[in-house]
């Protein structure tokens, strides 16, 4: 029966490494399919750091603007916060939805 088998596939050394290379691609806790995965991730996360760097640096700068011209910083703070002096009253108008 052994004898009907090709000389080259019972070579021990063949056989030892087709096991570890079918191991290493399939059964690994790092084979191809979470390697491609990771891959996957990294860049995405990547991807995603650019863009919040690049968010940070437009907040840094918006904030120098403002931290820079005290009228700019009294606009804003009306604006977003609805801040007012003593004195004055303060209408929002909703536009209405239809």
């Amino acid at each position: 029966m052994l004898q009907r088998i090709p000389k080259i596939f019972r070579n021990f050394y063949l056989i030892t490494t087709c096991l570890f290379i079918v191991w290493m691609l399939f059964f690994d806790s790092n084979d191809f399919v979470t390697q491609f995965q990771m891959r996957r991730q990294l860049s995405d996360l990547e991807r995603d750091k650019e863009h919040y760097l690049e968010k940070m640096a437009e907040v840094e700068k918006d904030r120098k603007e403002l931290m820079g011209n005290p009228e700019l910083l009294e606009k804003f703070a009306r604006e977003k916060y609805l801040m007012k002096r003593p004195n004055e009253d303060v209408f929002i108008i909703v536009p209405k939805e239809d």
